[in-house]
């Protein structure tokens, strides 16, 4: 399988596709003047305590206010029953309190909260509150994850300024040796004493730690291996990639190409198509049929319809058809749209039970 990343900069957004066999499959857009804030850290004051629904709003600096759950909050241990202590044992109305945001605002919605703290590196993720190594579930080779952890252990273990804290092991970490271990576990341990010293510094509401930007994040997160290329086609950002990369990546400096190509970089692929088709409730299928996607704040839905496709034999391998390729193209549609929460697919009724 080969697979590309592409990245277009402009001064007002951008746009970074992961493509694989020359069809799109995951677009991520981040817009100058509504920058994603998932990962960010806040100094925020708790503005109100709701008791009935064990949460509480938090002002962060932004214009609605935060939410955060009960569950959320690090100081509230659930009970051996699973049951969370009343959310007023931990927060006041008033109170200054250091919140990571897990998910972005949404219509009438404020951003989500946690307590549960984290930072990231290329291969590990550093939390300050725990005590826990965990490894990532894509890295399914028993004796790799167990190398992993003891590599770990043994780096959190010998660095000088270890204040305790626990890890999660990225998918990006399998086959890497102990030097880029232990330079991941120095540098979160660094960064995380510099967003320590802010949080006690800096008043709320304010931002203590902000996430790297989309490019960035694109060299941390997304690449895997098996990538052939990733294209760039700004020159100032392709530099700051390279100069990243040197740092923290090394290894795919060659995959690395600046794409000073007069036809838009987002023509290679089709994929300024795919994403116009992936605005559109209607998705044609190959066959003729087509998926009505729907997409509420409660949950996403979908209608898989036969359209113009009348099949070869019989209705019920029409249908049966009909319904595959629908599934084969919903599952890429998912990434597409990065839809989650509740999806209901209404496939068309069959009655082979083979089918």
């Amino acid at each position: 399988m080969s697979e590309e990343i592409l990245i277009n900069v402009t001064p007002m957004e951008t746009r970074v596709a992961v493509v694989e066999n020359g069809v799109l499959q995951e677009i991520y857009i981040e817009r100058a003047r509504a920058k994603g804030i998932v990962g960010n850290i806040y100094q925020g004051k708790v503005v109100r305590v709701l008791p009935g629904m064990q949460a509480a709003f938090v002002d962060i600096g932004l214009e609605k206010a935060a939410f955060i759950h009960a569950s959320d909050i690090a100081a509230l241990k659930p009970a051996t029953n699973g049951e969370v202590p009343e959310i007023r044992t931990a927060v006041r109305e008033g109170q200054a309190l250091t919140v990571q945001v897990i998910k972005d605002p949404i219509g009438t919605k404020g951003a989500r909260l946690t307590t549960h703290l984290s930072v990231s590196s290329r291969y590990l993720v550093y939390m300050p509150k725990t005590e826990h190594i965990g490894v990532s579930h894509r890295i399914d080779d028993e004796a790799e994850r167990t190398r992993l952890k003891a590599l770990v252990e043994v780096s959190a273990a010998d660095d000088e300024e270890t204040n305790g804290g626990g890890y999660i092991i990225r998918t990006a970490a399998e086959g890497c040796g102990d030097d880029e271990i232990t330079a991941d576990t120095r540098f979160l341990k660094r960064l995380w004493q510099a967003v320590d010293r802010r949080r006690k510094r800096d008043p709320a509401p304010s931002i203590i730690y902000e996430d790297l930007p989309l490019f960035m994040r694109t060299m941390r997160d997304l690449v895997r291996p098996g990538l052939e290329k990733i294209r760039i086609d700004s020159r100032e950002s392709y530099q700051r990639v390279v100069d990243f990369a040197k740092d923290y990546v090394p290894e795919i400096l060659p995959i690395l190409e600046y794409y000073p190509g007069e036809r838009p970089i987002f023509d290679l692929y089709s994929v300024e198509e795919e994403i116009q088709r992936a605005l559109e409730t209607k998705v044609e299928l190959k066959s003729g049929g087509y998926l009505i996607i729907d997409q509420t704040e409660a949950m996403s839905t979908v209608d898989v319809n036969t359209g113009a496709f009348v099949g070869h034999r019989n209705l019920e391998e029409t249908i049966f058809k009909t319904n595959l390729e629908a599934a084969t193209a919903l599952a890429r549609q998912l990434r597409v749209r990065n839809l989650g929460g509740i999806i209901i697919i209404d496939f068309i009724d069959m009655k082979d039970p083979e089918h």
